[in-house]
């Protein structure tokens, strides 16, 4: 961290009144961002220190996909990039629906600095992995996004101090986006050579096909990073309030399928097909009970799809993590990610995709893999 981020900190913790509390780093994510857990007094809170400059600008509204090519893969995947008033819009928009979501404390978001809620250290990932039971975690990670799900993606979120920020589309040119990380970082990584361009153009056909199957599902808040690792138990609260929710930045509209998706094909611990199946029976059988004109069957392939479409983004950004980042621990997942993405292929819808796979990716490819240097 360079001298002016850490004079620009103590001047913002000064405006906030925490200059003189105790500061310990928690552990970061796959992003730019930092944090920072502050102590005065019996009361804590985290600093979200997110750099300005860090990464390349977020999607315009308006912006073309050409524009948002050319601006850079956060515009063209619509990821929030460098500023934070997603995350606190998101944060208010979740609090406000009866859900829980860190309290925005104080913000500076010209600087690229919130102050928010600490809910803890009682991650879902963690309690699991200590000896606790998984299903109650799970079931009420669904029902958060039952309630969730129960209204429609709002167009725009307020932002917390002023303005607003657009909701924009989960489309078919962010998912493209994403299943391109393959091509560009996995598949030379494991091959030793470049995809040839007849091949990605016909990978990426295959994809088109397969999104445009999507078009008529009636979009939802999607928190695109709903998993154990970003829930958070809150014993002091109950129902749908128990979990607490991360990590919720790239927010977009879009299938009710992809979060579901996320929660239970988790890129960092197993989920039992047994348990998922339950868990997927628990959210169909709660969206139908609420509205019964619910389409379970184009959830299901909705949810086959995204499953998939998923899986091969995390293989690529995995790989690109390694590559690109010098993040070498996270090919220990790849794995696990290709165990889910063999099984979601499988799905009647994605035969040609499948082939492809089966084709271009050999197995030796999907186990235990040694990335070439």
């Amino acid at each position: 961290m360079t001298a002016d981020r850490k004079a620009a900190i103590e001047a913002f913790l000064q405006t906030t009144g925490w200059a003189r509390a105790e500061r310990h780093p928690l552990a970061g994510d796959a992003s730019t961002r930092s944090y920072l857990r502050l102590a005065e007094r019996g009361h804590t809170a985290i600093l979200m220190n997110q750099p300005r400059g860090a990464e390349t600008s977020s999607c315009p509204p308006d912006a073309s996909e050409a524009q948002r090519r050319a601006l850079g893969y956060n515009a063209v995947a619509r990821l929030a990039g460098p500023d934070c008033r997603p995350f606190a819009a998101v944060a208010a928009h979740l609090r406000k629906s009866g859900l829980s979501a860190p309290e925005i404390v104080a913000h500076d978001y010209d600087q690229g600095f919130l102050l928010i809620e600490d809910f803890g250290d009682g991650r879902f990932a963690d309690l699991m992995a200590g000896g606790r039971a998984e299903q109650p975690f799970y079931e009420s990670a669904i029902d958060a996004l039952v309630h969730l799900h129960a209204a429609p993606a709002p167009s725009s979120l307020p932002v917390p101090g002023g303005g607003a920020v657009p909701l924009l589309a989960y489309d078919a040119v962010a998912m493209e986006a994403e299943v391109d990380l393959l091509a560009e970082w996995f598949y030379p990584a494991a091959s030793g050579r470049r995809m040839s361009d007849d091949q990605r153009a016909a990978y990426l056909s295959l994809w088109r096909a397969a999104f445009a199957h999507l078009v008529h599902t009636k979009p939802v808040l999607v928190l695109r990073d709903y998993h154990a690792e970003n829930l958070m138990w809150l014993d002091q609260r109950t129902g749908t309030a128990q979990p607490g929710l991360l990590d919720f930045q790239d927010a977009l509209a879009g299938s009710p399928a992809y979060d579901l998706i996320s929660v239970l094909e988790d890129a960092r611990r197993d989920v039992a097909p047994a348990l998922a199946e339950t868990m997927t029976a628990r959210y169909i059988a709660a969206r139908t009970a609420r509205d019964p004109a619910f389409d379970v069957d184009a959830f299901k392939l909705a949810a086959a799809l995204l499953a998939a479409q998923r899986n091969t983004k995390i293989v690529g950004i995995f790989s690109r993590l390694w590559k690109r980042d010098g993040k070498p621990r996270y090919t220990k997942f790849l794995p696990r990610m290709w165990g889910y993405l063999e099984r979601d292929l499988r799905h009647p819808a994605l035969a040609d995709l499948r082939q492809w796979f089966d084709r271009s990716v050999p197995p030796a490819w999907r186990g235990t893999l040694t990335l070439e240097s």
